[in-house]
């Protein structure tokens, strides 16, 4: 585990819901959710501020075909509303290990979560706990990508690090293509005019247009948030 000073003092997660579903077909695996916690408490042992945007793919996904038939604006509300589940799950597994932790969401859920308040939020990383933002930006027709961007701004991390269930940004799809190859960097705009899928197009757009790096990187591969936040070379970091 890195122990020198960490590169990013102040660093914004993005999980997707589907991080937490782990060897089960739906919903929160606690053999995965543990295993997130202990990853995030390794990360901020160094001193980072860690804030936290959470999808909520594994209780619901407002655009899937079992959404059919389901207002979009209800499908999405209901997409909110699962991200707040998942945040006070990650929130009680980080404090079982003693990380002090704050859910604080963009729908009002006041006897859960407090209510999303940028200052108090900087105020909670400043004091060193992991602040979670749950309920999206409070609209629906926002993914939890686009949440993540405009909190890190928000907040103004110093990086965006997207946990995904890949080794980075690849030339092509490498499970369909064997000749693919991974990018170790790339530039926003050569993301853009090769049509990368590394976030969707407004999430994307807010962190090019106020320099907030994004490093895609495997969620899966133990150390890796810890090393993404001391600098080391983990994932495509997208610049």
């Amino acid at each position: 585990m890195p122990t020198t000073k960490p590169k990013y003092r102040r660093i914004l997660l993005k999980l997707s819901g589907e991080a937490l579903v782990g060897d089960l077909d739906h919903g929160i695996d606690p053999k995965a959710l543990s295993s997130i916690a202990q990853e995030i408490v390794r990360a901020t042992k160094g001193g980072a501020q860690m804030a936290i945007v959470i999808g909520g793919g594994n209780i619901w996904r407002g655009t899937s075909d079992e959404a059919a038939g389901i207002n979009r604006v209800t499908a999405d509300n209901m997409g909110m509303m699962a991200t707040v589940i998942n945040a006070l799950a990650l929130q009680d597994a980080l404090e079982a290990r003693r990380v002090p932790t704050r859910v604080q969401s963009a729908i009002e859920v006041n006897k859960l979560a407090e209510p999303c308040i940028l200052r108090r939020a900087t105020r909670h990383l400043e004091k060193g706990r992991v602040v979670i933002f749950a309920g999206g930006i409070g609209s629906p027709y926002f993914t939890t990508d686009t949440t993540a961007a405009l909190r890190a701004i928000e907040i103004s991390a110093q990086i965006l690090l997207k946990a995904t269930k890949v080794d980075g940004v690849y030339t092509d799809d490498p499970q369909k293509n064997p000749k693919a190859t991974k990018y170790k960097t790339l530039r926003f705009e050569e993301a853009i005019v090769k049509r990368l899928k590394i976030m969707d197009t407004s999430a994307f757009t807010l962190c090019m247009d106020n320099k907030i790096p994004v490093l895609v990187f495997d969620l899966n591969v133990s150390g890796n948030i810890a090393k993404a936040v001391h600098g080391e070379k983990v994932g495509t970091l997208v610049h």
